[in-house]
């Protein structure tokens, strides 16, 4: 039986973010409605945790995969299990073991076919999980070490990983469950986000401060972006005009015009920006800001900002309608 947790409960909402904090192994709701925070769930697991985090459609179940004890590419202890939080009451009530150490990362439901997705970048995969029985049903080879962070095109029928110490993108066929070709980038780079008509994948290239364009049409490289800062995090906005990227070193968020293919302005945030979420038909975009344990919140009209206190570590972002 899984331990109880810890809980501070201050309300409940329809709608929750949630924000996996990796300096106390805990996972934030935050109202969205009034930007606090309502409650903490503790992951009742010891000496690893996890740093992403997907909600179900109906918003009623989080899948938080536990990474494990260190990061990407570094020595620790290798996390083989996904645990299944039930939101309404703040509390886990089920896991999934995936057998042996992969380090599961990276959550994403395709709704439409009620798949989860999770990368598990030690087996170079993306192990597909059916959310109703809570089993795997397949994989999708990655043909990459490091498969890091996952996204899908928005019929769910293709897949891109970012596989970050080979400085690679897998271009992935997620029903015919197979690699499609695996893109050269650079030596390193981290995370991966997809243009609102899946014509571009985008990844940050970590020796040179620059944004790969991805046509997915050919898979090739078909431009640059230069960033003011190494990216991170990046998501891009309903309408398709600009894309949101996390620049830790300088505390700021660049906002791309996809149209001109370059850095329109700049956003002030709090440190150490990581992850950038646009919930669907949203106008405001959340950055978790890791140093800070905070989440800023960026009007997409004006690019004015507001400040949520999450917890220490705050890194992976969700949606819970």
């Amino acid at each position: 039986m899984l331990p109880s947790l810890a809980l501070l409960c201050l309300g409940a909402r329809a709608q929750s973010l949630l924000v996996v904090n990796q300096g106390d192994a805990t996972v934030s709701l935050v109202d969205p409605a009034k930007n606090v925070q309502v409650a903490t769930v503790k992951e009742p697991v010891t000496g690893v945790h996890g740093h992403e985090i997907a909600a179900s459609a109906d918003g009623r179940t989080a899948f938080l995969p536990i990474y494990g004890s260190a990061g990407v590419g570094h020595a620790g202890i290798d996390g083989h299990e996904m645990l299944f939080v039930d939101i309404p009451s703040r509390q886990v009530v089920g896991h999934l073991d995936f057998g042996h150490g992969v380090r599961p990362h990276f959550p994403v439901l395709d709704a439409k076919r009620n798949l989860l997705y999770v990368t598990t970048e030690l087996d170079q995969t993306v192990t597909i999980v059916d959310p109703a029985t809570r089993k795997i049903v397949g994989t999708v080879p990655t043909g990459a070490p490091q498969s890091h962070m996952l996204v899908l095109s928005h019929d769910g029928s293709r897949g891109y990983t970012a596989n970050v110490g080979a400085g690679s993108v897998s271009a992935l066929d997620m029903l015919g469950r197979k690699t499609i070709a695996v893109i050269p980038v650079s030596p390193v780079v981290q995370r991966i986000s997809i243009s609102a008509d899946d014509k571009h994948v985008f990844t940050s290239d970590q020796k040179t401060p620059r944004l790969a364009v991805i046509d997915t049409a050919t898979n090739k490289i078909s431009g640059w972006v230069t960033l003011p800062g190494t990216g991170y995090g990046a998501a891009a906005t309903g309408d398709g005009r600009w894309l949101l990227v996390a620049i830790p070193a300088t505390n700021e968020v660049a906002v791309v015009d996809l149209a001109a293919m370059k850095v329109a302005r700049t956003v002030p945030v709090p440190p150490r920006p990581q992850e950038v979420l646009i919930p669907q038909g949203s106008n405001v975009a959340f950055v978790s800001c890791n140093s800070s344990g905070k989440v800023a919140v960026v009007n997409l009209a004006d690019w004015s900002t507001k400040e949520i206190v999450a917890g220490p570590g705050a890194d992976g972002l969700a949606w819970a309608k």
